[in-house]
């Protein structure tokens, strides 16, 4: 559905929501305006000492945001539309010493211009409501653990399809989603879900130029317990089973939260076939991946401690990494780091960054301090490191992370973040191992919500 028949059906469902009102004013009068104004700086140095290749340094300055507006509910109906952009400026005249992960990397990706902004109807949907049902259809964000939002740049990702949940009671919830079309962060244009994922090789992989992506979720959150379940099943391409679980162990002053995960993906159908043919993309290998994953947390006063663990199980004779197209990055053990989100690029599913690779084991460890009761109220700071080992890497990839926030009331915050990685890994889609010896990037990032 292109943007002017989206656009169309926005205006016609307003107006049909609120045909017994009797001044134009009254139309709009109870709807919901909400949106952020961003500025992003970032700055990307690599030292590609290890294969004798020139380092680079890249950067870019960007302004931007969105602005939403959503209906007041008629007879459980209401829209929603939102608008998002980003605007580069100051950038280098060289577009490779342009940093395009704040712009239009996955433009630049489909063969367009990776340094220039754009503008994008992001979310264009309507819903209906009926005692504990919600469906809604057309452009939104959703966040799950294998398909989010994840607006950790300028704008989140977006998707389109039909969605749909029925609370059961208090506690529990069930959804079926029906999603035919993803927009990356750095994009303008909605990219068929499937394609979008293997880029050029869809026909080769599934034996098709398109397809959809079901979903269907079980939630279950209490006070002291929660449980998920999600299978996410893309047409001819693969089954992707997640399941995390956790409890809250209060204990005198401190709370404690202990968390599991599991995840299980398959390729399926003509992918399942094509895959395992000589010479295919993955050498031969179908997708077969198993990953489990721990976590302990504990809060005291205002700090809070996180300890995480996880594996993602080794099989040579298949491709054993995790495969995240659509923004998830779901292991505990995910860092903030450049490369973790850009299997999502357009084409680059199958290939995969340090703690998703097949055979990697990481161990995190996080610390994040509020200076409130130290009279520095809306300040805080984040301390975050992992380590990534695998028998296939030649030295362990190191993380570090350092944050540095500050939060006025609830509508601005400025946050400093620098990152270092030490041996950053990554895996080609046939399994090759590549690693640099430093990834340096600093971040400056100003929102105001309102």
């Amino acid at each position: 559905m292109n943007k002017i028949s989206l656009s169309a059906l926005m205006i016609s469902t307003a107006l049909l929501a609120t045909s017994d009102v009797t001044t134009l004013s009254e139309v709009f009068s109870e709807a919901q305006v909400s949106g952020n104004v961003k500025y992003y700086y970032i700055q990307t140095d690599k030292d590609k000492s290890y294969t004798n290749q020139p380092n680079t340094s890249a950067y870019a300055n960007s302004i931007g945001g969105q602005l939403g507006i959503k209906t007041a509910q008629l007879y459980g109906f209401s829209a929603g539309v939102t608008f998002m952009t980003t605007n580069p400026f100051l950038i280098n005249n060289d577009p490779a010493k342009v940093d395009t992960s704040i712009i239009g990397k996955d433009n630049g990706a489909r063969g367009g211009d990776a340094t220039q902004g754009f503008s994008v109807l992001g979310e264009a949907y309507i819903a209906y409501n009926y005692e504990d049902l919600d469906i809604s259809y057309g452009r939104q964000a959703i966040k799950t653990p294998l398909m989010h939002a994840k607006e950790v740049r300028m704008l989140p990702s977006t998707f389109n399809g039909f969605y749909s949940s029925y609370k059961i009671n208090s506690s529990s919830k069930v959804g079926f989603d029906y999603i035919t079309e993803f927009k990356q962060r750095t994009s303008d244009e909605f990219v068929n879900i499937i394609k979008h994922a293997l880029g050029d090789n869809t026909i080769a992989v599934t034996g098709s130029d398109s397809g959809a992506m079901f979903m269907a979720d079980y939630n279950y959150k209490s006070e002291d317990y929660k449980f998920n379940v999600y299978d996410c099943y893309a047409q001819d391409f693969i089954n992707s089973i997640y399941i995390d679980g956790g409890m809250k162990l209060p204990l005198a002053e401190m709370k404690i939260a202990l968390d599991a995960q599991y995840i299980n993906q398959k390729s399926i159908g003509n992918a399942d076939t094509n895959l395992a043919k000589a010479g295919s993309l993955t050498g031969g290998k179908k997708i077969s991946v198993n990953a489990v994953a721990l976590k302990a947390s504990t809060a005291y006063k205002s700090a809070k401690f996180t300890l995480a663990y996880s594996k993602v199980f080794k099989s040579d004779s298949k491709h054993d990494s995790l495969v995240l197209p659509w923004d998830g990055t779901p292991l505990f053990t995910n860092m903030i780091t450049s490369n973790d989100l850009f299997q999502s690029i357009y084409g680059g599913a199958l290939k995969a960054d340090s703690v998703y690779i097949g055979g990697s084991q990481g161990i995190k460890f996080a610390y994040k301090q509020s200076y409130d009761s130290f009279g520095l109220k809306g300040f805080s700071s984040t301390l975050a490191f992992l380590n990534t080992s695998n028998s296939r890497f030649a030295k362990d990839q190191r993380d570090y992370n350092v944050v540095l926030g500050y939060k006025y009331a609830k509508n601005f915050s400025l946050a400093l973040k620098g990152i270092w990685v030490q041996n950053n890994t990554g895996a080609d889609t046939d399994g090759t191992i590549s690693q640099l010896k430093l990834l340096s990037q600093y971040r400056v990032i100003a929102n105001y919500k309102f």
